[in-house]
């Protein structure tokens, strides 16, 4: 079974816990319409491939921590679109929780995503329980306090930005927690995974940055233009396009090159040398060919 056949079934499975019965019927419609269709699924992508490369020993806990990762990851979309933070109307090319269900719909949808991420980890890891408490506690330090995605949109709101730890909470965390959780499922050391996953956040940051200014709404699937109308730091603003993509360009090397000796490294390495090209917004990738 290929990566994303493994992603979609997990969540379709948690999902469909969640929302039998089918009452109430308004947010289990909008936590199905903020899951699915995805979008590039990177890191529950990331964290199967790390997962994978170290032996995929407990396949069955692999899933688990990658739904739990982008269920949490859909969470933090659906509250980063609400009208107190971005107020985005638009997320993957449809229109985002709030504006198709209502503003206390998407803030319960979101609460909701959060808590079945814990719930999948809890049901679905019964055939390994010694994988259940580390991947809770990893899996939660990459979306809490005082380092992860919660703290990362909490920057937002203080009066000076601490520009590495904004970074690094918001984008950065929940990279680490992949990778970290993919070896945690394997029964393999997460220490040697915490370099890939800080490079490859440094590297979607920079991405993002470049997304944000430089693409479209037709190519990215949400509005463009939201750093500069928040008044939030970006890559470009600092760098110029030409410098934020040297930048892009070196984050990603420095993630292929954090990849630790295993069986599964040259996948890993393909994985995200190709996910790279991606993220180069069209009209940048073309200037430059």
């Amino acid at each position: 079974m290929d990566l994303q056949k493994r992603i979609d079934r997990g969540l379709e499975r948690a999902i469909t816990f969640a929302t039998a019965g089918g009452q109430p019927a308004k947010i289990g419609a909008a936590m199905r319409h903020a899951v699915f269709p995805g979008g590039a699924r990177v890191r529950p992508r990331l964290c199967l491939a790390v997962a994978l490369a170290s032996g995929d020993r407990h396949p069955e806990a692999a899933d688990a921590a990658a739904a739990a990762i982008e269920l949490l990851h859909c969470a933090s979309l659906v509250h980063d679109d609400l009208p107190c933070f971005d107020d985005a109307d638009i997320r993957r090319g449809k229109p985002s929780v709030h504006a198709a269900y209502g503003e206390p719909i998407a803030v319960l949808t979101g609460d909701a995503l959060i808590v079945l991420a814990f719930e999948t980890l809890a049901r679905e890891c019964s055939a390994a329980p010694d994988r259940t408490a580390p991947l809770i506690a990893t899996i939660a330090r990459a979306v809490g306090m005082p380092n992860g995605i919660t703290a990362g949109q909490a920057w937002e709101s203080e009066p000076e930005i601490d520009l590495r730890h904004y970074h690094r909470s918001k984008t950065g965390a929940l990279f680490t927690g992949a990778t970290a959780a993919g070896a945690i499922a394997a029964g393999a050391d997460p220490q040697n995974w915490y370099a890939l996953g800080e490079a490859l956040g440094a590297a979607y940051q920079v991405a993002d940055d470049l997304r944000d200014s430089a693409a479209d709404i037709d190519e990215i699937g949400k509005p463009c233009g939201q750093d500069a109308a928040h008044q939030r730091p970006n890559a470009v603003a600092e760098l110029g396009l030409t410098g934020a993509i040297s930048l892009l360009q070196e984050t990603v090397q420095n993630a292929a090159d954090a990849i630790p000796e295993c069986k599964g490294s040259s996948m890993l390495r393909d994985l995200i040398l190709a996910e790279a090209k991606r993220l180069v917004p069209k009209k940048l990738a073309q200037s430059a060919a």
